[in-house]
């Protein structure tokens, strides 16, 4: 039953990462990998708020870990794709745009991740 769960949430996740790659490309172009940096800074805010609810008791670790955590959370954010984003942005010579992408994911996630786990922290 938890491959199940991972995998609903993987196809729902993937889904999900098509529709909002594609809706910031139309939305502010393809200069930038604004989808793929849209993803993953969702992500990071949906990790923390349910690793912050399970550790509160707002939510059993079954089945939301496999589901949301691992399935649909695994598809959506995009790690390789940022790394490749990243690698292309550098060939190209766009030195600034291929540090400002390694900047913007890591510390915008790290700090998505926290508030999120925050939140659900603190909302009792």
């Amino acid at each position: 039953m938890t491959y199940l769960f991972v995998a609903c949430g993987g196809a729902i996740g993937a889904c999900l990462r098509f529709s909002l790659t594609e809706l910031m490309a139309s939305l502010l172009g393809r200069a930038f990998p604004y989808g793929t940096l849209s993803v993953n800074l969702l992500g990071s805010l949906i990790m923390g708020l349910m690793i912050g609810a399970v550790q509160q008791g707002y939510i059993e670790a079954q089945p939301w870990r496999p589901l949301i955590m691992v399935g649909l959370l695994g598809a959506l954010t995009t790690f390789s794709s940022f790394s490749l984003d990243t690698l292309v942005l550098l060939q190209q010579g766009a030195w600034l745009k291929g540090a400002l992408n390694v900047l913007l994911n890591v510390t915008l996630c790290l700090g998505l991740t926290w508030l999120g786990m925050q939140w659900m922290i603190n909302r009792g």
